[in-house]
């Protein structure tokens, strides 16, 4: 007798919806969530209460944009939300499309609906094809189209992701509109508190770490930490705690895993440090750019340190 194998238990990954937006392609670029549920959502905060309270496995989130900088919403709920940890980054091209109801003319264009982030990112392509536009903000980058197919918005046209184009029928006025072809956005998938994925040699640490109080210097002795040990910090934004004026936590992203030594040597001299250390998690680096250091910070020689005071304690003869 030969019985079938199990079926997976099927999964659900909450976004930013509706579909098409940026966060939907960062979804797409995850192979474990293909065949899967994907659970739009309004905004960062119901995606990430989605994985807390267990309606979702994991949450797509926009974490940082090489125009704008680290997005504040995301950075302030990973700090004040329990139980989540980063399992993996990706990168996103920031492009948008002109797009409008079918049969118009980029001519016929001279009302523009659009994210007000979405249109000063567009602004240049904006002023020299279309010269006597007027701006009507919108909620987000695809309900800017969506608008023009529901009725609900009297633009001509509208700025918006690429990946509208697969999910409604709108005529594409013109492709490649930003002004910047380098911006790219980084996404973080966030599941619930697990055990890290294995060190690759291409990874990266996040955490969200306060000062101890106010005082000359604090900033650099957190920083210490992680420059003495050799670390590289691809990421060093503050934001202000709430509590009271002149205090902040800091997000740091730090090239290296946890279970390397001069990580977890890092790690604990920040413990030591500051009163809250919020560990967010170390996972392989979108790029896969293998994280060099100089030989002195190499494993070895933080074991032969550690080896070394472990036998001057125990009274062993020094050879």
């Amino acid at each position: 007798m030969t019985t079938e194998p199990e079926t997976p238990p099927r999964r659900t990954y909450s976004y930013l919806g509706p579909a098409g937006t940026f966060t939907e392609a960062a979804l797409a670029q995850v192979p474990e969530a293909r065949g899967h549920t994907w659970r739009p959502v309004r905004n960062v905060g119901e995606a990430l209460a989605d994985v807390v309270e267990g309606r979702s496995d994991a949450a797509m989130i926009a974490i940082e944009n090489s125009i704008d900088g680290g997005v504040s919403t995301a950075q302030d709920a990973l700090a004040t939300m329990p139980g989540l940890r980063i399992v993996g980054e990706y990168l996103v091209p920031v492009d948008f499309v002109l797009v409008a109801r079918p049969g118009t003319k980029l001519e016929d264009v001279s009302l523009v609906a659009a994210h007000p982030v979405a249109y000063a990112q567009c602004l240049r392509w904006l002023t020299e094809n279309l010269p006597a536009h007027a701006h009507l903000p919108a909620a987000s980058n695809v309900a800017s189209a969506v608008g023009l197919l529901d009725g609900t918005s009297d633009a001509d046209a509208a700025i918006s992701p690429p990946g509208i184009l697969e999910h409604h029928e709108l005529e594409l006025l013109a492709e490649k509109i930003g002004d910047n072809p380098e911006a790219v956005t980084r996404f973080v998938l966030v599941a619930r508190t697990t055990a890290p994925p294995a060190p690759t040699g291409a990874d990266k640490t996040s955490l969200i770490a306060e000062l101890p109080e106010d005082h000359p210097g604090a900033l650099l002795e957190m920083l210490e930490q992680f420059a003495t040990r050799g670390i590289n910090l691809s990421l060093l934004a503050s934001r202000p705690i709430g509590d009271a004026l002149g205090r902040y936590r800091f997000v740091i992203d730090a090239d290296g895993h946890i279970e390397d030594e001069r990580m977890a040597d890092a790690l604990l001299g920040l413990r030591r440090f500051s009163p809250k250390v919020i560990f967010l998690g170390s996972y392989p680096r979108a790029d896969r750019a293998i994280v060099r250091y100089p030989e002195r910070y190499s494993d070895d020689v933080f074991v032969e340190a550690r080896d070394w005071l472990r036998a001057l304690v125990s009274g062993e003869p020094e050879v």
